[in-house]
């Protein structure tokens, strides 16, 4: 008797059962996810718009913002639009492939996230540290060549995932307790041994997220330490000033998600639903409140927001 070929046993389809123990409550937990959603795609548009408008934004800083607001629309998109329909029409179910796509493109923009983050926090350092080369060292073309370094290394990271999971029989277990799908979601459903994936879901991108995070930090020890040798409060608020919005952004980015991940791993107290709740709120957060905080706290923003959208035709009544 020929041997039982286990890799052929992948269900066409997953049900995505939504937040459970809340599926009633799924039509009011809607309505501010999707409040949320739409606020972000206007922020972030916004800020792309303007970005793309005005010349005098194409400076590094602001081609990085532009670059954050791309991964903050994609990390969003990924999964909120499929997360609506559930909770509005009942359609959890998503193909083998709808949701590998999903969770591929769901760490990626993750993943990129990360590494602009990391190329900001240089970008500050260089502008402070040493504002004489910053225009040598951050030219149009290593911004270019660092967008692309951050799509190369996020893929390299996450699309071994697709192979890792496509690998696994599933053994007619195809319903996600989730309202997406995300790498060890649909690993934990396959009737195998999943520890590679474990191992690599934790070691390998965990690994890179923690080395981007430890060049942030030092990047920012270097700054603190040039601004101490500073002459003038003038000067030392105005450097900090600089720092302040992506000081924010990078909190809001790591400090959710470090903080699902461990609730994920070691919170065995802590209810299903909860997990579920905060892993759709950090989809939200971020791709919300960066424009926001760019929007606030950068004069150059503000100034060009106004001047695109609420008086585009000012210097025409000051002629």
């Amino acid at each position: 008797m020929p041997p039982l070929n286990l890799t052929s046993l992948t269900p066409a389809t997953f049900i995505l059962a939504g937040i459970p123990g809340m599926e009633k409550l799924h039509i009011w937990i809607s309505i501010p996810f999707c409040s949320m959603y739409l606020a972000a795609l206007l922020g972030n548009g916004v800020v792309l718009f303007v970005i793309r408008t005005e010349h005098s934004l194409h400076q590094p800083m602001y081609l990085f913002l532009s670059m954050l607001a791309i991964t903050d629309l994609m990390l969003s998109t990924t999964t909120v639009p499929k997360m609506l329909a559930l909770f509005w029409f009942n359609t959890g179910e998503i193909s083998f492939g709808a949701c590998l796509t999903q969770m591929f493109f769901l760490h990626f923009s993750f993943s990129a996230e990360s590494v602009i983050l990391l190329a900001m926090a240089f970008d500050r350092f260089v502008a402070i540290c040493y504002p004489l080369r910053y225009p040598a060292v951050l030219s149009h073309s290593a911004v270019i060549k660092t967008g692309l370094v951050a799509l190369l290394r996020s893929f390299c990271v996450i699309f071994p995932c697709i192979f890792l999971l496509k690998r696994l029989p599933f053994c007619g277990h195809n319903i996600i307790p989730h309202t997406y799908c995300e790498h060890m979601g649909i690993a934990r459903l396959a009737c195998a041994d999943i520890s590679i994936n474990i191992l690599y879901g934790l070691a390998v991108p965990f690994a890179a997220i923690v080395v981007d995070v430890v060049l942030i930090a030092v990047s920012y020890v270097l700054i603190l330490l040039a601004l101490f040798r500073l002459p003038s409060r003038s000067a030392h608020h105005k450097a900090l000033s600089t720092c302040g919005c992506h000081v924010c952004v990078t909190l809001l980015f790591y400090i959710p998600a470090f903080f699902t991940v461990l609730t994920h791993r070691f919170g065995r107290g802590i209810p299903h639903h909860v997990h579920i709740l905060l892993a759709n709120l950090y989809v939200l957060f971020p791709p919300l409140l960066n424009p926001i905080v760019y929007g606030v706290r950068t004069k150059q923003i503000k100034e060009k927001v106004v001047k695109v959208f609420i008086s585009p035709n000012s210097h025409l009544l000051q002629e």
